[in-house]
């Protein structure tokens, strides 16, 4: 009986080794798979700027407003028509937090947002932003992020998240 106490007693400290070991990797893999989801539509964006001369359009969010593109809600669907023939499917935030945006304060929504229209000295299209958080708060890339630096100049970045964007003139 002390020999079956024993078992069931290591078998328990080992089971929760594991869970602890899963709550720690689980997030890096989901935060090294969007660091590869979004590189791989940015370079869908370049191939469709070269084909078309312009960005693709957003749109139809209900979060963070109507003027862009959320992976977690309809308007990620234009978009991925717009990309189809560049990257296919287009991908959505392993987490992909509803009801929120991931420029939101605290930086407790997982999704990715696209931007693209006429503003900051941008002609229509001509330059765009994405925007997506990190798991990981202490991952090197969160201080590294360039922002999405529009053609008038203007640095775009949401505390807490990763916004990269490219500018035509």
């Amino acid at each position: 009986m002390i020999e079956l106490l024993i078992v069931v007693a290591i078998i328990g400290i080992l089971a929760a080794l594991i869970i602890v070991s899963l709550n720690i990797v689980l997030p890096k893999a989901r935060d090294a798979r969007r660091k590869a989801d979004i590189n791989e539509i940015v370079k869908a964006l370049d191939i469709y700027y070269l084909d078309n001369g312009q960005f693709p359009a957003s749109g139809g969010a209900a979060y963070p407003n109507n003027s862009w593109s959320n992976s977690n809600d309809s308007s990620w669907n234009s978009l991925t028509s717009q990309l189809q023939p560049y990257i296919n499917p287009l991908p959505k935030d392993p987490v992909n937090t509803s009801g929120c945006w991931s420029g939101t304060t605290g930086n407790i929504c997982y999704n990715y947002d696209y931007y693209s229209d006429a503003n900051y000295g941008c002609a229509q299209q001509q330059w765009y932003m994405l925007v997506y958080t990190l798991e990981n708060k202490s991952d090197p890339a969160l201080s590294q992020s360039p922002g999405a630096t529009a053609c008038d100049g203007s640095n775009h970045n949401y505390t807490g998240t990763i916004t990269i964007g490219e500018a035509k003139k």
